[in-house]
């Protein structure tokens, strides 16, 4: 198993993270043949070296050709589905789009099939996200990490007008991320940017531990050199046979609330970007029945989901400690059904086999929908998504 950490120092873009992967070591020619699977006429890929600061690295930029249209969120859809990509990078590429499409119908009030990409061009922002993920895919990355992301400060022109840096989108897309002041007066995460690592990244923290194996640099378009316009990517092997993380525990007791309560404060540990929240019955002093608080999160957020905890609950203090998470690669995979495309989540246990767990969201509205039993979708989704899993391994093992 090969994993990747953005170390985002001076903030991420699709071009910045297009040239990291190629200075890692992707082949720009297999990079663009990959793409050509798109049939999307009017570009072509300038690949150079170029400094910022006392950096060197690699700058991807794609170049337009003539006039091309404006593509709406609808086209790029059209585009990616019907193209001859292999269904894993479709998919993933659409998760993509469909998350900075309804970033941006969000913030500029419009309907979801109506998004333009404009400011960017769509050209640019579709050979950004299908070549960032089709470069992972060369690069034999199957997990992902990034550093907390640094935003900028300051104003800057659209065709919406003068907007706030960061802009909407971003910061939109990026509720749940840790962030912090990137100490400069311009954009430093674009939307694209935010939209590729929040759709494709298992966690923001710390450097996992690894054998490093690449490194690649990746320059961004703006001249700047303090911070550097720079993305580091760090591919590697995990030292382990199983990733390790090290991660905080959360706890406190509580008496004396709301039973009704706790579902929101779950809910909003969750939206804080908790990885996981359980409630156990206890008994207190007194022989008072009460309920155990655990959340489990990465370390950045300890502030914030104390803050939420507080707010949230009517306890007085919370404690930390220390653990060490051992986990299986996962991912998500999706599956068409009688009752449309469900998310699964794929995990690869030791024995070279795959687990499929189907999202119960999804099922439970097909379910209501359809008028046929859970347990029934249920299982029909999985058994799909077992057969996609062996095609597909089947298929990498070739």
């Amino acid at each position: 198993m090969r994993l990747a950490y953005v170390d985002a120092f001076s903030g991420a873009s699709g071009d910045m993270m297009l040239g990291a992967l190629i200075d890692a070591g992707v082949s720009t020619a297999a990079l663009t043949e990959a793409l050509e699977a798109l049939e999307l006429p009017g570009w072509c890929l300038d690949v150079r070296r170029e400094s910022r600061g006392a950096i060197t690295g690699t700058r991807a930029e794609v170049r337009e050709m003539g006039s091309p249209p404006l593509r709406r969120f609808r086209d790029i859809h059209h585009l990616i589905s019907t193209s001859s990509l292999p269904d894993t990078i479709r998919e993933t590429a659409l998760r993509i789009f469909d998350r900075l499409a309804r970033a941006e119908a969000r913030v500029h009030g419009m309907a979801l099939e109506e998004v333009h990409f404009h400011e960017i061009g769509a050209v640019d922002t579709v050979v950004d996200v299908v070549g960032v993920v089709v470069g992972l895919d060369l690069l034999g990355v199957q997990r992902l990490y990034a550093s907390p992301l640094p935003l900028g400060r300051g104003r800057i022109m659209s065709s919406h007008g003068m907007l706030p840096v960061p802009a909407p989108a971003t910061v939109a897309l990026l509720e749940g991320v840790p962030v912090r002041d990137g100490g400069v007066d311009r954009e430093l995460v674009t939307p694209t940017g935010a939209a590729i690592l929040t759709g494709l990244c298992e966690g923001f923290g710390p450097l996992p531990d690894m054998v490093l194996s690449a490194v690649g640099y990746g320059v961004g378009a703006h001249p700047a050199d303090n911070p550097p316009n720079v993305l580091r990517l760090m591919v590697g092997e995990p030292q382990a046979v199983f990733a390790r993380r090290r991660l905080l525990m959360m706890e406190t007791q509580i008496d004396d609330m709301n039973p009704e309560f706790y579902e929101h404060l779950m809910a909003s540990c969750f939206a804080e970007g908790a990885l996981d929240v359980v409630l156990v019955p206890v008994y207190m002093k007194k022989n008072r029945p009460g309920t155990l608080v655990r959340i489990l999160l990465d370390p950045s957020l300890k502030d914030r989901m104390a803050a939420r905890v507080f707010c949230e609950s009517s306890t007085l203090g919370v404690r930390f400690y220390e653990v060490d998470r051992v986990e299986l690669p996962r991912a998500f995979m999706d599956v068409d059904t009688p009752w449309g495309v469900i998310r699964v989540k794929t995990a690869a246990l030791p024995d070279g086999s795959v687990r499929c767990q189907p999202e119960y969201e999804p099922c439970r509205e097909a379910a209501l929908r359809s008028g046929l039993p859970l347990p029934q979708i249920y299982e029909e989704v999985r058994r799909r998504s077992q057969e996609k899993a062996a095609k597909k391994s089947g298929e990498s093992s070739r």
